[in-house]
């Protein structure tokens, strides 16, 4: 399980990348390799709204949908189009080409309620 440390986590397994005050968010590589081949991924649109701990879109694999929950609150300013064609992109580079959106974040505190690479492996018994 690829775990890396300068990222955030949730408990729901998304991840977040911040980058001044735009976070960008995706699903972990424990998650992806959970659903198995993904087939198709549903994201809000830019200037949509996302809210802490509530779904933003989801993921359908071959063996279930999943919904994605934001790890942040803020506005979408930009979301990865390229998973509309090729939502295995998800599976092959979940850290990488299968991020899925870029959140302009309204409240930096909640990152702090966002767990270490260190507790995420512990907690899904990689650590």
């Amino acid at each position: 399980m690829n775990v890396p440390a300068e990222l955030k986590y949730s408990e729901e397994h998304e991840w977040a990348r911040t980058e001044g005050s735009r976070v960008t968010i995706g699903i972990t590589d424990f998650a992806q390799s959970e659903l198995g081949d993904i087939v198709f991924v549903e994201l809000p649109k830019a200037g949509d709204t996302v809210e802490y701990g509530e779904p933003f879109g989801s993921v359908e694999s071959v063996k279930t949908v999943s919904e994605l929950y934001s790890p942040v609150t803020g506005k979408v300013v930009e979301v990865n189009g390229g998973l509309e064609d090729s939502p295995e992109h998800v599976n092959k580079s979940p850290y990488g080409e299968g991020w899925m959106i870029v959140v302009e974040l309204d409240d930096a505190a909640e990152l702090d309620k966002l767990w270490s690479a260190d507790k995420y492996k512990e907690t899904y018994g990689q650590g």
